[in-house]
């Protein structure tokens, strides 16, 4: 965003040390209000969590095709999934962390890897997810789910002790604390999209809007918005999404109203 892009300054860092060709854009509330229909349309989700983080790689990719000749992506879908992420410190042992990543592994194809297939390849672009590698994959799933909490004070812990010993990227940004992709282009985006959201239902008009869904019913303005825009385009289709992708709020700590990991207690450092 073009007033608080959280992982802008990480990204050139990353790219200074490892002496890559690094190029910025900024994208503005207006950009992304403007999108806002055009990727639901092409995503065909109403999911909150996977419409937010796709306006921002949906522009991204954008601006890829039209500025550069690049036309193959590598994007890093499922890494959350296997490794963990902010809402699986909440995990009340290692069964139910195991439980929940071979749940979201399943779906991921109507969340993340939806997100990513359609925002690269609507930009006549392909991507290539490395962790989504069957036999990687595989290989992860079967490591003890015990070693991949959370005890360490950093998430995705495995995964980063890896690449500690190569010194293949610079040790603040191996360690830095993650921020979700839709929060590190900045809270603004959200804020705005909220902010948007509101202005288009009054209290009652959220209500009753609410009410004709009887499968996965809206439960915020924003949500409202989305399932609106999705029924234009793909109506009475809904159940082609299994659910809202949200913290598991059976786990203490994780009963949010909200998906962003900004409205968890251990977000902390990650918005910095």
């Amino acid at each position: 965003m073009d007033t608080d892009p959280i992982d802008l300054k990480y990204a050139q860092e990353a790219a200074d040390f490892i002496g890559a060709d690094h190029t910025a854009f900024h994208m503005t509330k207006e950009d992304v209000l403007e999108a806002l229909p055009e990727v639901i349309r092409i995503l065909g989700t109403w999911d909150i969590t996977t419409i937010r983080a796709s306006l921002g790689m949906y522009l991204c990719c954008k601006q890829i095709h039209e500025h550069t000749d690049v036309r193959v992506l590598m994007t890093g879908e499922i890494s959350d999934e296997l490794f963990g992420y902010k809402y699986t410190d909440f995990a009340p042992d290692a069964v139910a962390f195991q439980a929940e990543s071979k749940k979201r592994i399943d779906e991921i194809h109507m969340y993340d890897v939806l997100r990513a297939d359609r925002c690269i390849s609507a930009n006549s672009m392909e991507s290539r997810v490395p962790f989504g590698d069957r036999d990687f994959v595989k290989y992860v799933m079967q490591i003890d789910p015990a070693l991949k909490m959370n005890t360490y004070g950093m998430g995705k812990y495995l995964l980063r002790h890896a690449f500690e010993e190569d010194h293949l990227l610079p040790d603040g940004i191996l360690w830095r604390q993650k921020a979700a992709f839709s929060d590190a282009v900045g809270h603004s985006m959200v804020d705005d999209l909220k902010e948007y959201a509101e202005s288009c239902y009054t209290d009652e008009e959220f209500l009753r809007g609410c009410q004709k869904y009887a499968y996965c019913r809206p439960f915020t303005k924003e949500s409202l918005l989305y399932r609106d825009i999705f029924e234009k385009y793909y109506p009475g289709q809904a159940a082609m999404i299994a659910d809202f992708w949200m913290p598991n709020r059976a786990w203490k700590g994780c009963d949010v109203k909200d998906p962003s990991a900004r409205v968890l207690s251990n977000y902390g450092a990650s918005g910095r």
